[in-house]
C-alpha cells in the first residue's frame, strides 16, 4: 500500500538529501513534487528539514556542515534500510566487509541510525525506527518509489547485502554483467543492482540512486529544467516497469524519476 505504517528489516524506508544549498533544495523539490517542508525545531536536529506530502513524511533535507563542504563532498541522496537493531546490523555489515562510517547513534527520540559503506564503496544508512517510522507514503507521485545500486561489481555487492540483511536475489535480463539484479525481502523486490554503464564517467563512484514516482516522466523532466536542474538521461521506457529519467537538481544531486507502469502498491 502507498501509506506505510511499518517496514520489514532490510527494506528501504527513508531517503534524505545532503546538500550545499538547503534553501535552494527546499524550493526546488517543493516546486517539483509539491512537498510541504518543515525544519525540526530542536536545536540538536541541526536544521534537519522534513518534507511532507498529504501530511505524511516522505523525505529529509539537510545542509552540509563546513567540514563536508571544505572536503568537496558532493550533494547526494542517501538510502536508509530498515532494521530492528541498528547495532547488530552494523556489526553484520562490518563482518561482511563493509565500513561503518558513523557507528550507531540515537537521533533524539525518533530513531537510531548508522552510516555504512558496502564492499563496493556505496554509502547507505540503516534506520531503527522509534518515533519516526520512515516514509509514511511511497509509490505515489512525489514520493520514494525505488532504490538502485550502481556499481562495477554487482556480485560482490550481492554477497554483502545477503550477509547484512539476508536479502534474496532474483536476476532479470541477459546472462552476465548486464543482468539486472533485484534484492528481495520475502516475495517482494525491494531494490535493484545495476552494472555501472560503460558510458558513465569513470569518476562517478558506486552509489545508491533514489527514484521518485511521478505522473509523467517527460513533464517532470521539463519542470526540472525550468527550475534550474539538468538531465543526465532523457526519458526512456522499460517494458512492464515504466518510463524513467535521471536528473540533477540545481546543486547537482542526482535522482531518478519514474512513471510506473503498474498501479501504486
Amino acid at each position: 500500500m502507498p501509506e506505510r505504517t511499518s517496514y520489514d528489516p532490510g527494506v528501504p524506508c527513508w531517503v534524505d538529501l545532503s546538500t550545499t544549498d538547503k534553501a535552494g533544495a527546499i524550493s526546488f523539490y517543493s516546486s517539483l513534487f509539491g512537498w510541504d517542508c518543515h525544519e525540526a525545531p530542536q536545536e540538536e536536529a541541526g536544521g534537519y528539514t522534513m518534507a511532507y506530502l498529504r501530511d505524511k513524511p516522505v523525505a529529509g533535507i539537510f545542509g552540509q556542515d563546513e567540514a563536508q563542504q571544505s572536503q568537496g563532498v558532493p550533494p547526494s541522496w542517501t538510502t536508509y534500510f530498515a532494521t530492528a537493531d541498528a547495532d547488530a546490523t552494523a556489526k553484520k555489515a562490518e563482518a561482511a566487509g563493509g565500513t561503518v562510517f558513523a557507528p550507531p547513534f540515537d537521533v533524539l527520540d525518533v530513531g537510531r541510525m548508522a552510516v555504512i559503506a558496502d564492499t563496493v564503496g556505496a554509502v547507505f544508512g540503516i534506520w531503527q525506527a522509534k518515533a519516526h517510522l520512515g516514509a509514511g507514503l511511497v509509490n505515489e507521485p512525489g514520493t520514494l518509489s525505488w532504490n538502485e545500486l550502481i556499481c562495477e561489481d554487482p556480485d560482490a555487492a550481492i554477497g554483502f547485502y545477503r550477509e547484512t540483511f539476508d536479502h534474496e536475489v532474483e536476476t532479470f535480463g541477459p546472462e552476465g554483467p548486464d543482468a539486472y539484479r533485484i534484492l528481495k525481502v520475502g516475495d517482494n523486490g525491494i531494490a535493484g543492482i545495476l552494472q555501472k554503464p560503460a558510458d558513465m564517467p569513470a569518476e562517478v563512484p558506486p552509489h545508491w540512486l533514489t527514484y521518485f514516482a511521478v505522473d509523467g516522466a517527460d513533464e517532470t523532466v521539463a519542470k526540472v529544467k525550468e527550475l534550474g536542474g539538468s538531465v543526465m538521461a532523457e526519458p526512456f521506457d522499460i517494458p512492464d516497469v515504466g518510463r524513467i529519467a535521471i536528473v540533477l537538481d540545481p546543486a547537482f544531486a542526482a535522482f531518478g524519476v519514474i512513471k510506473n507502469a503498474q498501479p501504486a502498491s
